[in-house]
């Protein structure tokens, strides 16, 4: 599994146990990438604790849900954008412009798109959530 299909089903994880209610979800091999993803989700409100258990087999990665997330998704393929094309790809994402963030990894690691603008940097884009 590649770390690009390892953020795609953290997502569908995340969606699935999100619909259905739950208040815990786990996520299953570890990464770093998605690790980072959910450490900006959890600075932006939208999942409450994170915590990383290493069973030997890859890890996983344990999340408390708040019922805060209305949907989040990988972008795929992660384009990689300039500062100044941020916003045309935040609007195609998003369905307002004040709900939700897109998630980026820029050089100075993974970021929103409204810290991407504060730092006037660009990026890769990996996910949305709103």
């Amino acid at each position: 599994m590649t770390i690009a299909d390892s953020l795609v089903g953290s997502f569908t994880t995340i969606m699935e146990n999100e619909l259905r209610g739950n208040r815990e979800c786990t996520i299953t091999p570890a990464s770093k990438l998605v690790a980072s993803v959910l450490r900006v989700m959890q600075k932006q409100g939208y999942i409450g604790e994170i915590e990383l258990v290493d069973n030997g087999r890859g890890g996983k990665i344990k999340i408390q849900l708040l019922g805060r997330i209305n949907n989040c998704g990988s972008i795929r393929p992660h384009f990689p954008v300039t500062r100044d094309e941020t916003e045309e790809w935040v609007r195609s994402f998003l369905p307002s412009r004040d709900l939700g963030v897109v998630i980026l990894s820029t050089s100075a690691g993974v970021v929103t798109h409204h810290e991407a603008r504060e730092k006037k940097i660009g990026g890769a884009l990996l996910a949305f959530v709103y």
